[in-house]
């Protein structure tokens, strides 16, 4: 999550969509937060069901809803196929709906 989340901040920095000053401050909030790390252990075997589920070849988007039903939370995503293919599931979300 945080190589993730440091990345696309980062990446709409250099595209101008956020100042330097709100991506830092983003990045600051995400590094702060409470958040518990999950081994790939109990990941990887729940994305294999998920991918399994929604019918896809690769279990790359599939281990970010995995782990979001380990941790019964929302997934918070800007993939809107990815939002929209799961939309059943009723917690994998875009930023709007928080």
């Amino acid at each position: 999550m945080w190589v993730e989340a440091t990345s696309a901040l980062h990446a709409m920095a250099w595209r101008q969509e956020l100042t330097a000053e709100q991506a830092e401050a983003m990045r600051d909030r995400i590094l702060a937060a409470p958040v518990r790390a999950v081994t790939r252990n109990e990941v990887a075997p729940e994305a294999w069901r998920v991918a399994d589920e929604f019918g896809w070849a690769e279990t790359y988007d599939a281990q970010y809803v995995a782990l979001a039903r380990i941790l019964g939370c929302q997934l918070v995503t800007l993939d809107e196929r990815l939002r929209r293919g799961t939309e059943r599931l009723g917690f994998v979300v875009g930023p709007a709906e928080i």
